[in-house]
């Protein structure tokens, strides 16, 4: 392992994920529906930004100034070319965090986000991060942080040891880290055979030793194989950002602020007795095994009164990211499966149909007639937007004004589709951010931009370039043999794609 990367994984590229809790216009949301000041961002910062490609979006998609360091100069080098191509202005280093500390060339940040660093580095290499937040952080500022949390890995975290013991001594560098992973994954799944007294007193093992058998390999050198892994209490994580006077603001996770999906009535008045919020954080852990938090803290914490609270959230646009006649009236929680009442949101989902974006305050006037109370449109909203249905929307002129640049992140994203299933995700200006689109669906796209307009025809493209990639089509776990095979299906995800998902892709100025 060579020096440079402190024992972090650096001979397998990070994954082309996208992370939305990065885009900085969440913050709003979050914030107001817990009374609290959030900044405008104009600067904002990502220390470790991997692969680059949620910076890169945001960057197109928002007048925001984006800068960020990855110790990987792969990395770096694929995300500040990105940064040319869309000519997004983002400033991208392959700077060490301690590098990175001193360089005089950076502006005061408005934000700052840390997604999947924060439980993989060093104490040393945590110091350095709270110093730069410390130094650089505007007074009001924003810092996300997302980090693997106790109690809820206590379980699992002595098998990960094991794991990790077992790639680097009964592996060897030459099988590279991929195979190392392999290994580490069969030697566990041989132990769990064997009936260890701890699987026993830890019987959700076999599940999580189960799932790694399907995920990425490149995720899970990256997430379980470092040299440093190390989830941490809420109040572990406190004591870290105090020195960079950061106060605990609310979850990233607006599902998390929807207490009757997570917790049972006699939890949530266990936790109202709690007179101290942040040991009330501790405790809610305890009551959910929290595995991973995605935290906002801020420098500064600021409350707004009732007056102003819903004068800005009557303010914020919402525009719906699904399509309506696919949206099931149910969301997961910590509790389950919560069923949601139609009386409520059939009215809020059928209003914002048409996927253009409208203020809460025009979707409250539209409810009125429905009687449903204000606070209950905003919790309607959290809970949805939680799920992935729908988000907020930046300003038309904003929105207008990053078209250009979004349209040349999106035109090189969709070109690698003809080559590679690693990019699912397209930029968004009507969002400031990304939204999911399958390698299939951006093939489609490039064949409408040929000229091409038929299912029959989209189908057709899009084999060839499944064929080129030597892939076929898999439909509930087996793989269509035949070319015919392969063309019907594709015609029926042609057929969709043009009637259901063309036209959101287009009001949302994806295309």
């Amino acid at each position: 392992m060579s020096d440079w990367s402190a024992g972090y994984v650096a001979d397998v590229g990070y994954t082309f994920g996208y992370y939305a809790e990065l885009n900085p216009l969440r913050i709003k949301l979050a914030f107001l529906n817990n009374g609290l000041v959030y900044p405008e961002c104009g600067t904002a910062c990502e220390l470790g930004f991997g692969q680059g490609l949620s910076t890169n979006i945001h960057a197109a998609a928002s007048t925001t100034q984006w800068h960020g360091t990855d110790f990987s100069p792969a990395q770096a080098g694929f995300a500040q070319s990105l940064a040319s191509i869309c000519e997004n202005g983002a400033k991208l280093y392959d700077d060490s965090f301690a590098e990175f500390l001193t360089r005089t060339d950076l502006p005061d940040f408005d934000y700052i986000g840390l997604h999947g660093i924060w439980s993989w580095i060093s104490d040393e290499n945590r110091a350095l991060i709270v110093e730069f937040i410390k130094r650089k952080l505007k007074v009001g500022g924003v810092v996300y942080v997302s980090y693997n949390t106790l109690p809820g890995w206590a379980g699992f975290a002595p098998m990960r040891q094991l794991m990790t013991h077992h790639a680097e001594i009964m592996g060897s560098e030459g099988q590279g880290t991929i195979n190392r992973v392999d290994g580490a994954i069969k030697f566990a799944d041989a132990l769990l055979a064997t009936d260890p007294t701890f699987l026993r007193a830890n019987p959700l093992l076999n599940e999580r030793i189960a799932k790694f058998k399907d995920q990425d390999r490149k995720y899970l050198a990256h997430e379980y194989f470092n040299k440093d892994w190390h989830p941490i209490y809420f109040a572990s994580m406190a004591e870290w950002l105090e020195p960079a006077k950061l106060q605990y603001a609310c979850s990233a996770h607006y599902l998390d602020h929807v207490d009757p999906i997570n917790l049972t009535a006699s939890q949530q008045q266990f936790l109202k007795d709690i007179p101290d919020a942040m040991f009330k954080e501790s405790v809610r852990d305890f009551m959910v095994n929290q595995q991973f938090r995605r935290d906002y803290w801020v420098k500064g914490l600021r409350h707004l009164s009732t007056i102003e609270q819903t004068e800005l959230l009557n303010s914020l646009s919402i525009v719906l990211l699904a399509p309506r006649n696919k949206i099931a009236l149910q969301v997961n929680g910590t509790l389950g499966q919560a069923n949601l009442s139609p009386h409520v949101y059939n009215p809020i989902l059928d209003f914002l149909a048409d996927h253009q974006a409208k203020s809460i305050a025009q979707i409250n006037a539209h409810v009125v007639e429905f009687k449903i109370p204000f606070a209950q449109l905003i919790q309607a909203i959290m809970i949805l937007a939680g799920a992935g249905q729908l988000t907020i929307a930046q300003d038309e002129a904003t929105c207008a004004s990053r078209k250009e640049h979004t349209d040349k992140l999106n035109a090189f994203t969709m070109q690698k589709a003809k080559a590679s299933v690693d990019f699912n995700y397209l930029a968004s200006p009507v969002i400031a951010g990304g939204i999911s689109v399958s390698s299939f669906s951006q093939l489609f796209l490039l064949a409408l931009n040929d000229g091409l307009k038929e299912p029959e025809q989209l189908a057709n493209y899009v084999w060839e370039a499944l064929s080129r990639m030597d892939r076929k089509m898999t439909v509930e776990g087996k793989v269509l043999e035949s070319r015919e095979e392969n063309i019907a299906h594709l015609m029926g995800l042609a057929v969709e794609f043009l009637d259901i998902q063309l036209p959101i892709l287009k009001t949302l100025k994806v295309i």
